[in-house]
């Protein structure tokens, strides 16, 4: 009974212990089931889910853009591009081969593509290329059963319909960079496009739109058998530009801004040369980018806003508003001008040899005299020349809402010990008090300096888009009396004979007021006629204008780079401006 009772005994302990371990076994199981299909359930039925449904971006179309009178000036046209589901393919090097022979590139430049990809789950569908023919469109249908991996969309590209002409004020659109991707927190991804300049930069997240998604049931084979359910793309909000159609630009190196000077509306902002933002639209190839950066000319640079000139005798408007609001001359001061005066031991020579004689304010303005204009600063001085520029947004940004803008300069005392390491010298005031030596303005600066004399002393904020959500003008403390007197001397300068624009920019119909300028690029001991210079030595042309002159509505600033004389060549740029604007015959052919 003993033997017995021992086997039992021994036989209930290993009972036990199997029933322990089954009992562990069956809590383990039932652990690792509640775990899976609770703890994990959702990343599980996503797993599951994603063996049937595919998550298939919509591209939100981006926003149009129109200009003032809504007319289009940029649009969107369909286009084909290829798409990739890496998760579909086996062997990811046989996809690129397939997709390379049919699109005649290199397998190479596919690769580098998907590079680009790398940290995107491999079952979101990603840019291959674009830009498809109907050739190719048809090719990668009829071998879609075999390469499920790649799908064909009709996408949205960026058409710019007036080309190099509105370039800079619209930009271009082009890829993300790594920065711009992570700073987005979600809402970019690589093969999106983006505004790079311009428009298309400043209003980006408007015209973005919101991208929609389709979810679709697939086969084994990847095959789409049923749509699951669609979120539709918010489209991009339309905006409103405010360049005119009508400007063609000059057919030189330079300029152009119109402005309504009485609440700082852009009305057309042009630098030439320009480029072809279409070439963005559809990616950049390295050969067009090559040829961009290698012209001579730099296409890519916004003349209006990123290049900066010595004013020249435009300058001669901050100068006598200062003069006479500071009273250190008054309207009735007068200078002679024989064609040359000694200032500090030195020479320094009007630009008509002969001399203008004995001028005052107002025949200072419609003349040009250089030697008022000296003797004006002498008597004050750098530090305040500086001061007037400066009140007249000289040396500061325009707050235009485009990027890329510079501030120019405005020199004085302390610029000169910080930037030079040397002092001011008095000789040197002399220079700038005719928009010579350091100082240096944009065009745009020109032209919101030009508004404030043509408004009676108000700051606006040159926009681009209508109806821009901007504070009200400025009022700047600069004598009524003085900017009345400099507004009557523009009238002069085309109105009245003798006027340095009286035969270039006079305009029957409509009377405009400004302000001629020539900036010599190099010194010339002797005078020598313009033509007979290389272009790159050849003075620039300035003309800064309102109109009409009682009651103005309209600024136009020219720049003409290396164009000569002021009066002759920018002048008459400006005066077919005016003409068109406000639909005057001025006899001369219009390509319009």
């Amino acid at each position: 009974m003993q033997v017995v009772r021992e086997h039992r005994d021994d036989l209930v302990s290993r009972v036990r212990v199997l029933t322990a371990v089954v009992t562990g076994l069956i809590v383990a199981i039932a652990t690792g089931f509640w775990f899976t299909q609770l703890v994990q359930g959702d990343y599980y039925r996503e797993l599951a889910e994603n063996n049937r449904l595919r998550k298939l971006p919509i591209k939100a179309p981006r926003g149009l853009i129109f200009d003032r009178k809504g007319r289009l000036l940029v649009e969107n046209v369909p286009s084909y591009s290829l798409m990739i589901d890496r998760s579909r393919t086996t062997n990811i090097d046989h996809s690129l081969w397939f997709a390379s022979g049919v699109l005649g590139r290199p397998v190479t430049d596919l690769q580098q593509i998907l590079q680009k990809y790398r940290g995107i789950p491999s079952f979101k569908p990603v840019l291959l290329a674009e830009n498809l023919s109907l050739s190719e469109v048809a090719r990668f249908g009829v071998e879609g059963l075999e390469y499920p991996e790649f799908e064909v969309e009709v996408q949205h590209q960026r058409l710019y319909r007036h080309r190099e002409q509105t370039a800079h004020v619209l930009g271009y659109l082009g890829e993300p960079t790594l920065d711009e991707i992570q700073k987005a927190n979600g809402a970019l991804q690589p093969g999106d496009m983006i505004g790079k300049k311009g428009i298309e930069q400043t209003y980006d997240a408007e015209l973005r739109g919101k991208d929609g998604e389709r979810v679709v049931v697939v086969d084994s084979r990847g095959q789409l058998l049923q749509e699951y359910k669609s979120i539709p793309a918010v489209p991009g909000n339309d905006l409103q530009q405010e360049a005119a159609r009508w400007l063609d630009g000059p057919e030189k190196v330079g300029a152009v801004v119109a402005m309504d000077p009485r609440n700082g509306e852009i009305l057309a902002l042009v630098s030439a040369p320009a480029f072809n933002p279409n070439l963005f639209a559809r990616r950049l190839q390295q050969a067009d980018w090559q040829a961009l950066i290698d012209d001579p000319n730099h296409p890519l640079q916004n003349r209006t806003i990123q290049n900066t000139y010595s004013p020249g005798s435009t300058f001669k408007i901050v100068m006598a508003t200062a003069g006479m609001t500071d009273h250190d001359f008054d309207p009735h001061t007068t200078v002679l001008c024989t064609g040359s005066k000694i200032f500090y031991g030195r020479p320094f020579r009007c630009w008509r040899k002969g001399g203008h004689g004995t001028v005052d304010a107002h025949n200072a303005i419609k003349l040009s005299c250089d030697t008022y204009f000296y003797t004006l600063g002498q008597k004050m001085g750098i530090e305040k020349i500086a001061k007037y520029a400066r009140l007249f947004g000289l040396g500061s940004l325009t707050g235009i809402d485009i990027e890329g803008e510079k501030r120019g300069n405005v020199p004085d005392e302390a610029w000169s010990q910080k930037v030079r390491h040397q002092r001011w010298y008095p000789g040197e005031t002399i220079s700038v008090s005719i928009g010579q030596g350091p100082v240096l303005v944009t065009p745009l600066q020109m032209a919101e300096l030009t508004a404030m004399v043509a408004n009676g002393g108000y700051k606006v904020v040159p926009h681009l888009v209508k109806d821009a959500k901007l504070p009200p003008p400025e009022h700047v403390e600069l004598a009524p009396e003085a900017l009345r007197i400099v507004r009557g001397g523009m009238y002069g300068v085309v109105n009245e004979p003798g006027g340095t624009a009286y035969g270039s920019a006079r305009l029957p119909g409509i009377e405009i007021a400004g302000k001629s300028g020539t900036v010599q690029v190099i010194a010339q001991a002797q005078r020598t006629e313009e033509h007979n210079l290389p272009f790159k030595y050849r003075d620039h042309a300035w003309f800064t204008s309102f109109a009409p002159a009682d009651n103005p509505e309209l600024v136009v600033t020219v720049f003409a780079e290396h164009g000569g004389g002021g009066s002759k060549v920018a002048a008459p740029i400006a005066q077919a401006l005016y003409a068109k604007y406000f639909g005057i015959d001025n006899g001369k052919p219009s390509d319009n």
